[in-house]
């Protein structure tokens, strides 16, 4: 739209004849070729038809009508001049002629003039040496679009005994990215010389080359490669160089069934079969380095890796090629970091990630950034080994390069002791291969063909062996090739780019290619890339030094040992780390095992007492079973503390499973004994008296078997809970890692803390089944406790002090569980912490339970048993007051409950006493009034039993004769002073006159 205003003011603004002469403001109309139109770009049909001028710059297309093409310019341009671009070239639209005529098999095709077969183009024909031409030799493109004589063809002369040419289209970059073919076009010529001049190969043939420039670019190597494929005469093999360009030719070849054969292709990606069926070369690929940094890596025991790669083609595709190959051999990459431009993130990153084997694929620009970074974070030294690529230049750390801020000093600082890895593109030995030279010999010659040129300054100088090998490895094919194609009758000079027998046979030979070239040996692997030695050199005090050499196509490293490193040899691949397993401490161990002993010693002195002394009264009365139970169960939880202390230092792991349950089963068997019988005491005490007194009678007489049952149920519900924890989950070992600690000094080490726990895959759950039930018993045991700490009882004597011993366990064991688990990590204060509780527990238990007995009995000398005690009823009476004490207590409450039923009976006996006095005075008034100055006697009742009165009340003298029999001796059961005389109570009614 914006071209058509600009027409439209142009044509509003000027008026112009029709005209060819120059103008200053636009180009005038120009007439069409014959038989073809112009293409105005941006305009309409009526817009064309009223244009007179174009403005600067337009271009016009010429078309052409029907199959016609153009010959001459196709497009013309507006020139500020006001003429058109090529006026001096016509452009005309001519009916092309067949292009079959335009090649000839076995012969050679001129075009005249040269460009695209159209009217009035003539060619002329020739056939190669060895061949006769029938047919006329020249043929006219008519205006039909006809030739004008019948395309002619090229015999074998049987006749010929010259030898026959095989022709090899080359693509040399003698100029470019790349100017390799400076170098390696004069050492493929001097292969071919010398084969020609050879008799024992190909001895019927003469190999010529076909070349042209390709510049590296695989624009420019497209029009050439259509060049070679379609002019004559017909190339039996294609040799590129340069990457992209070997990928174009390669890619394409195979259309043509053309074998490629490159000396200057070194991407990974080239060794690709499906790709690149038809692909051969001499350059090994760049993923030849990966084999010889596996066997250093190997060499020097590394199994671990970092990688910095620039991100480009051929770095990505090596770098995947050294992933699979250190994969295979057990190798990891630890970490691997890239590029496009700035390396600095990249390099922070490898010092964070603790990469010490480096191994980085950049160019050598972005090697020189990488280094001033590394420089930066300090990221060489002992520590570290970079592996680089051995193309750069010898002095690449010198150079200074602008774009960095490091100086040569601080380079050449960082760059020291790495090591690089270089393809060997001349054979280090003396030896002399296919083409009978030496590799010395082979420079001397080529330096002499380039004529004395520097070869630091020749492009390809490095290649040229490569090149030369190629010819070689050709030739050497193709001779293995005649013997099998002459037995299917068929001859070399037969191919053409439609013959696919005389291509496979070409293929397999080149396949199977072996021989000593002046590059070394060479052979080509599976994907068709030359396996070449790899020379390994390390940077020492600021020049490269040749350490060794590694030929892949045997698997041979050859060592000079003259390897040099900044510390005492080749650097870790990664902070070592020592596992050192945390071990109890043995003085804690054997200070907790000596308190544990002495319990077990005290439990042992305990049982052996309550066993004793079990005829006892005061011992009987304390339920001595019981206690027998929780000395057995304290001596049992103190020796769970000797495999609690016994860890990797004195067992072997496959033992260590044991020596867990063994905990898990002393542990819990001994509180379920311990506590279990102490909980069944102080359960029975409770629910005896603290129940309604109409109910204390019938729960007064104690079962023992009761007592035992309630232990046994406590014991086989640990039993079963351990067994099946045993049984569906079993304790095995698991090994804690706690956080890496640096040793004291500069070593470059770390050690990694273990320590060793008893687990098992659902630890949590079955700790938290037993914490929750054994936490449920201890604060029901701590309740009866509460309750029943003013209760007194004849048969469970002892209650008080299992009330005690509860408190004690149940606070130690809530406070312990916890803690503990939260000290898991720390071996010596969670051994500690529940080995000292355990302890204090058991200890305090057996204090409180044993040591009030034993103190009894030797301070009062109560050794007697029951049937002792009977004979000796007074000593045993004065001696049990604090016995008797408990009993008054209990009695008392009886007795305050009589007496306020004798004072209800004696109120109701007043009550019949005055009825019985008014009555008596209404039947004698009379003698009542006259003896009234002296004392009444009371007339007899005739219930004697109802006038006794209450305790405390004086007794009416006149009417003592007529007490009843109950209150008969009241003057000796109530005393004056209201006290109580034992000497006169019912021996039935002993125990009830203790206050």
């Amino acid at each position: 739209m914006a071209l058509a205003f600009v027409l439209s003011f142009l044509l509003g603004s000027f008026s112009l004849t029709i005209a060819s002469r120059n103008t200053t403001t636009g180009c005038g109309i120009i007439r069409p070729p014959r038989d073809g139109g112009i293409r105005y770009r941006g305009l309409t049909q009526e817009q064309i038809r009223s244009v007179q001028v174009l403005p600067v710059d337009y271009e016009i297309e010429y078309i052409c009508r029907g199959s016609r093409v153009i010959v001459g310019p196709k497009v013309r341009k507006c020139l500020p001049d006001g003429t058109w671009t090529d006026l001096n070239q016509r452009s005309k639209c001519l009916l092309p002629c067949p292009r079959v005529w335009t090649s000839l098999e076995n012969g050679r095709v001129t075009v005249h003039p040269p460009g695209p077969a159209v009217e009035d183009t003539i060619l002329h024909y020739s056939c190669l040496e060895g061949f006769i031409l029938v047919g006329r030799n020249s043929t006219h493109c008519t205006k039909l679009g006809k030739w004008d004589s019948p395309k002619p063809v090229c015999h074998y002369d049987r006749h010929y005994t010259g030898k026959k040419k095989l022709y090899i289209g080359a693509l040399f970059p003698m100029s470019g990215g790349w100017p390799g073919g400076q170098a390696c076009l004069p050492a493929a010529q001097m292969a071919l010389d010398l084969v020609n001049k050879r008799t024992d190969i190909l001895p019927d043939y003469e190999l010529e080359l076909i070349h042209y420039d390709s510049m590296c670019d695989p624009g420019e190597a497209t029009k050439l490669l259509y060049d070679l494929l379609y002019t004559e005469p017909i190339k039996i093999v294609l040799m590129p160089g340069c990457s992209s360009v070997s990928t174009l030719v390669a890619e394409a070849a195979r259309m043509w069934n053309l074998i490629v054969l490159s000396y200057g292709s070194s991407s990974p990606a080239l060794s690709n079969r499906q790709r690149f069926p038809t692909f051969f070369r001499t350059h090994p690929s760049a993923t030849l380095h990966n084999p010889t940094r596996v066997q250093l890596f190997q060499k020097w025991k590394w199994t671990k890796i970092a990688t910095i790669q620039q991100t480009t083609e051929v770095f990505t595709s090596t770098l995947d090629d050294l992933e699979q190959r250190v994969k295979e051999a057990g190798i990891e990459i630890s970490v691997r970091q890239s590029f496009l431009t700035d390396p600095a993130v990249a390099v922070k990153n490898l010092k964070r990630q603790d990469a010490r084997i480096i191994v980085g694929l950049f160019y050598e620009t972005e090697a020189r950034n990488v280094f001033c970074e590394v420089y930066k974070e300090k990221l060489y030294g002992k520590k570290y080994v970079w592996f680089l690529i051995g193309w750069y230049a010898d002095n690449w750390f010198k150079i200074k390069d602008p774009s960095i801020n490091c100086t040569v000093e601080q380079m050449t600082e960082a760059v020291e002791g790495h090591v690089t890895t270089e393809i060997v593109m001349l054979n280090p030995e003396t030896v002399r291969g296919a083409s009978n030279l030496t590799s010395q010999e082979f420079l001397a010659q080529l330096m002499s063909k380039l004529g004395g040129k520097n070869p630091e300054e020749t492009g390809g100088f490095q290649e040229a062996p490569l090149a030369y090998d190629a010819v070689w490895a050709l030739a050497l094919a193709l001779n293995k090739t005649v013997g099998p194609l002459k037995a299917k009758g068929r001859r070399l000079e037969d191919f053409n780019y439609n013959n696919k027998d005389i291509t496979a046979e070409i293929y397999r030979a080149l396949n199977t290619s072996s021989f000593e070239g002046v590059s070394g040996h060479v052979v080509f692997d599976a994907q068709g890339s030359r396996m070449a030695w790899t020379l390994i050199e390390q940077l020492q005090g600021g020049s490269y030094k040749k350490i060794g050499y590694y030929d892949m196509t045997k698997g041979n490293l050859s060592w000079y040992g003259n390897d040099r490193w900044i510390g005492s040899g080749p650097p870790a691949d990664q902070t070592v780390v020592i596992q050192k397993f945390r071990y109890l401490s043995q003085k804690l161990f054997v200070s907790v095992s000596v308190f544990a002993g002495l319990g077990i010693l005290m439990g042992i002195v305990c049982l052996t007492f309550n066993i004793y002394n079990s005829n006892v009264r005061y011992i009987q009365n304390s339920q001595p079973y019981l206690n027998n139970m929780t000395a057995v169960g304290c001596m049992m939880a103190l020796a769970a503390v000797f495999p609690l202390g016994i860890d990797g230092l004195h067992v072997r792991n496959s033992q260590f499973p044991v020596v867990c349950q063994f905990r898990l089963w002393l542990l819990g068997l001994g509180f379920s004994l311990a506590y279990g019988s102490m909980f069944t005491k102080i359960w029975w005490v409770h629910t005896v008296f603290t129940k309604k007194d109409e109910k204390k009678d019938k729960r007064k007489h104690l079962e023992p078997w009761k007592l035992y049952a309630t232990v046994g149920v406590l014991l086989v519900i640990d039993i079963l809970s351990l067994m099946i924890w045993q049984i569906v989950d079993p304790l095995h070992i698991t090994v804690e890692k706690f956080t890496k600690e640096a040793p004291k000094g500069d070593v470059d080490q770390l050690i990694e803390p273990l320590l060793q726990h008893c687990s098992s895959e659902k630890m949590n759950t079955w700790l938290g089944v037993v914490y929750g039930y054994k936490g449920l018993l201890l604060l029901l045991g701590i309740f009866l406790a509460y309750e029943t700490k003013s209760v007194s009882t004849e048969k469970i004597n002892d209650h008080r002090a299992v009330g005690m011993a509860i408190y004690n366990v149940s606070v130690l064991c809530m406070i312990t569980a916890p803690v503990t688990m939260i000290l898991s990590s720390k071996q010596d204060a969670s051994f500690a912490f529940a080995s000292l509780a355990i302890i204090f527990s058991v200890y305090i238990t057996l204090v409180v339970l044993f040591v009030p007995k034993m103190r009894r009995l030797i301070t009062r000398g109560e050794w007697q048993s029951d049937q002792q005690e009977t004979m000796k009823t007074g000593s045993s009476t004065n001696n049990n007051d604090e016995e008797k004490s408990r009993q008054l207590e209990r009695e008392n409450k009886e007795l305050q409950k009589i007496i306020q039923e004798k004072e209800e009976r004696v109120s109701e006996l007043r009550n019949q006493l005055s009825e019985r006095q008014a009555l008596r005075s209404r039947k004698r008034p009379t003698s009542s009034n006259q003896n009234h100055s002296s004392p009444s006697i009371p007339t007899p009742l005739n219930d004697p039993k109802s006038l006794l009165p209450p305790p405390g009340y004086p007794l009416p003298a006149s009417d003592n004769h007529s007490l009843p029999p109950t209150f008969s001796n009241s003057s000796t059961l109530y005393q004056p002073d209201g006290k109580i005389n034992r000497n006169n109570c019912h021996p039935g009614r002993l125990q009830l006159l203790y206050k």
